[in-house]
């Protein structure tokens, strides 16, 4: 019972929905973080092909753009390709392409696993679907330089049919990297529900549009106005309970399978390390102590020139004087108050609501958030097997995808919508598929 308990206090509730019974949206809280993140996962496959190489029963070739897949007799029999030169090139600089030599390598089975089409801008924008609006000019990045989509159409022009290019899973909370490891690197914030959200202009987005409830739904609202960032008001309160970071950098704790760092960043006061360094050096954050101090800094910021800061304040006026109310017609205050009914996130996801103008509460803090790139929720058609497919249905001998390139799986396992949490047991799952496809 004690370790139900625990969990119950701690697993996430992300992705509410906020709509109808029957609309999108996440009706229990789960976890979706892994202990460890992404290195925890790595670890052991990294390890085994480490063995594998010190053995001799694997050649791991860095720094080998493939760009074309070799046919023979119908089947996909190799690769051929461009032998980059080596590049040591700083943090945050995307690595030389400048090819010094070619190669070529056959092989009884060939699995295609280089992950989806964030990092290539212009991809994005040529897939992106209709029912979102017109895609951003102004995006940052939430995959590395090198997710640029480049083997989904390699393997087109071997046969390899592309499907549901317009199923996408980009997030509205990015922010600047201050520290970036790629060019563009943006950092999603994970947002609680507390924060004040508004347009580009001011305006306050509609319900259910709460930090946290509909990343799609958003994303959609916002390609509207005509701008491709939004803001978030809020307070220091707010930023230390609620402001969670996407990668294994910005969570130390998880990372390093620390259980002391993990109690002390997550229950005590102030906010994480990796929280701090964004307010400090963050180029997206400003933190002023009052009211007037913060419209006017916004107004300053880089885009801040179209905001209405009369809107703004009567906004923030507004959704202040609904705290005093115990009845509250503001269904963001109303959910909030809802929300903290849970234990998890009263605990460590939901700060105790009070007036963003609050001195006890703050300095005030506001957010400026641009879209970023993220999921390919589409990509190589496969079989069950991780076979890929052809136009016309039929079975590429000695091809196969996984993970993000086939879309988590077959080429879009997950629909227009996609939980959060989700996309890990995919890439696994696909990834065995198609190996012990690929070894019979």
């Amino acid at each position: 019972m004690g370790l139900v308990a625990a969990a119950e206090a701690t697993a996430g509730w992300a992705e509410r929905g906020g709509y109808g019974a029957l609309g999108p949206g996440n009706s229990v809280p789960r976890f979706h973080i892994t202990w460890g993140t992404g290195p925890g996962i790595v670890t052991p496959f990294e390890e085994a092909a480490r063995r594998a190489e010190d053995a001799g029963t694997l050649t791991i070739l860095p720094r080998h753009r493939v760009t074309e897949l070799v046919i023979a007799d119908g089947a996909v029999v190799g690769a051929r390709g461009d032998v980059l030169a080596d590049s040591a090139t700083e943090r945050g600089v995307t690595s030389s392409r400048d090819a010094v030599g070619d190669f070529e390598i056959t092989a009884g089975a060939t699995i295609v696993a280089s992950g989806g089409i964030g990092g290539n801008h212009e991809l994005v924008r040529s897939a992106w679907p209709e029912r979102l609006g017109t895609p951003p000019a102004h995006m940052l990045s939430g995959v590395p330089s090198y997710v640029d989509g480049s083997m989904q159409t390699v393997s087109a022009a071997a046969g390899a049919r592309l499907i549901n290019g317009d199923r996408m899973g980009h997030y509205v909370e990015g922010i600047q990297n201050w520290n970036p490891v790629w060019p563009m690197h943006g950092i999603r914030i994970l947002p609680g529900p507390s924060s004040l959200w508004l347009d580009a202009t001011g305006r306050r987005l509609p319900v259910p549009l709460f930090p946290g409830f509909d990343t799609l739904g958003t994303l959609e609202h916002l390609r509207t106005t005509g701008h491709d960032h939004s803001w978030f008001v809020t307070s220091r309160q707010i930023v230390e309970k609620e402001f969670a970071l996407s990668g294994s950098e910005q969570n130390p704790d998880l990372t390093g399978r620390d259980v002391k760092l993990l109690l002390k960043s997550r229950l005590a006061k102030g906010p994480t390390g990796p929280v701090q360094a964004f307010l400090d050096e963050g180029a997206d954050f400003i933190v002023e102590n009052d009211l007037e101090s913060l419209l006017e800094q916004m107004q300053r910021h880089d885009g801040g020139g179209i905001l209405d800061i009369d809107q703004v304040r009567r906004e923030i006026i507004a959704r202040d004087r609904e705290m005093d109310n115990d009845f509250t017609k503001d269904a963001q205050i109303g959910m909030l108050r809802s929300m903290r009914g849970y234990r998890g996130d009263k605990l460590i996801r939901t700060a105790a609501p009070h007036r963003l103008q609050d001195p006890g509460a703050g300095p005030m803090i506001a957010v400026k958030l641009h879209v970023l790139t993220r999921k390919s929720l589409g990509g190589i058609n496969t079989d069950l097997a991780g076979r890929a497919l052809g136009s016309d249905g039929a079975v590429i001998p000695g091809l196969f995808a996984a993970g993000e390139a086939s879309g988590f799986g077959g080429g879009g396992v997950h629909g227009y919508r996609a939980l959060e949490g989700t996309f890990l047991g995919g890439c696994l799952f696909s990834g065995r598929q198609a190996g012990r496809a690929a070894a019979c």
